[in-house]
Order: C-alpha cells, then structure tokens, then sequence
C-alpha cells in the first residue's frame, strides 16, 4: 500500500462539507500546518473540530475560525483566540468544552476500539449534565463516549514511507493518540525518510495507523507566549 501523497491538498482531497476533524498539537506546538492551509484554501465548511486548542486569530485552527468554516468546537483549551470568544458569545459557534485528561482520553479510546471511558473528571459540575454516571466501589464516574472522527490530522517530527512516526518534545502531545483514532489519518512530517531509517525503539505512531503521509513544507512553529529571562550581569 503506498501511503505517499505529494502535498497537503491531495491529503485532504476527500475531506468533506459537515465532517468531523481530528487535528494534533498542543497549544500553537505541533501543529498540522500545511493541512489546515490547504483546509482554508479548499474551503470545506461546517466541520466539528476535535483539538486541545483553536489556535489563535491568525494562526492554526484560528485560521478555520476567521472564514466561518467550523460549525462546532470540541477542546479542552480556547483561551488565546478573540475571533473564537466573538463567535462563541454571538451563538455563531458551537461549543463543548472538555476536561484535558478526558479528551485525551476519549482519543485514546477510539483508537483503542472503546466504545467509552468513565471518568471522575466533572462529576458535580455542568460537564456531566444529561450523561450517564455509575458508582466504582464507592465513588461516582462520568461516562463519556469515545471520539467518531471521519479524519485525524497529525504532524510530526519524522516519518517514513511506510507511515512510522516520531514527534519532537511537547508536540507529542494529543498527536500520537489523535493518530490511532481517526477512520483515515492523515500525517504530516518535516523529514520523510525510507523505511528503515528510523531507530524501531524511537518510533511514537506505528505506520499501521496512518493511511497518508507526505513531506511539509514552510513551518512557522510559531510560540503562543514568548519569554525569555532578563540578563543578568
């Protein structure tokens, strides 16, 4: 099977109005930045976003935001986009915020073949309104569903040809259980390199997960919030 794409348009190729998004990185930190440029460009409209963030105004999933083409929102952390608060608190955008931990989580159970997970993270609060929640040896637990994503998006570090991946540092994050998760992943890599090339023990995503890969090009790895130590004499 050649899971070889030239670019990130004929990734997206077959990604569709009303869709639901899986897409990595964790704040502005490994983002799939050629695959949300070519999302923008191609512009595929009411999609559910599945991510830890939504970028800020100008960049990442903000981008999405700033042409109307997000129906709703499923992420954990949203606190850096003012286009995102305007059409929150104007009902342009559909919202559901969700626990970190349960997010990740819900990820991992799709890609683990879990129809659910049960947490204790919201009991007591507006999180587990209208949800199922069972008593543990004592102790109430949230059930949540696991995630249903037509596509999951994912950039790393490293891949090769046969779709093994390897993430640098933080943007491990939410990335390698995204990439399990989807029903056609899609990755994105700075290097991509001939099987073989990888060290097996280094490897995060086993190729087995991943219907497409290609090569990326201009990365910005922009950083949300510089800061640096004053100098000291």
């Amino acid at each position: 099977m050649n899971k070889v794409v030239s670019d990130a348009d004929e990734a997206i190729r077959d990604i569709e109005d009303g869709m639901t998004l899986m897409l990595g990185g964790f704040g502005l930190c490994g983002l799939p930045e050629n695959c949300i440029a070519a999302l923008v460009k191609k512009g595929t409209k009411e999609l559910t976003c599945i991510s830890n963030n939504a970028g800020v105004d100008d960049f990442g999933i903000g981008l999405m935001l700033k042409q109307r083409q997000v129906k709703k929102m499923i992420s954990s952390y949203v606190g850096e986009n003012a286009e995102f608060e305007r059409q929150l608190l104007s009902g342009e955008l559909d919202v559901e915020l969700i626990p970190q931990g349960t997010l990740a989580t819900r990820c991992m159970a799709a890609g683990y073949g879990m129809p659910a997970i049960f947490t204790p993270a919201g009991i007591g609060t507006e999180v587990a309104i209208g949800k199922e929640v069972r008593n543990f040896n004592g102790k109430d637990y949230l059930m949540e569903l696991a995630f249903d994503a037509d596509f999951a998006i994912v950039k790393a570090w490293k891949g090769d040809t046969m779709g093994n991946l390897v993430y640098k540092a933080t943007a491990r994050n939410f990335n390698a259980v995204m990439a399990m998760a989807g029903k056609i992943t899609i990755a994105e890599v700075e290097e991509l390199v001939e099987p073989g090339e990888l060290d097996p023990d280094h490897i995060h995503t086993p190729g087995i997960y991943i219907h497409r890969i290609f090569q990326g090009v201009n990365y910005e790895k922009r950083i949300e919030q510089r800061t640096v130590r004053k100098n000291v004499r």
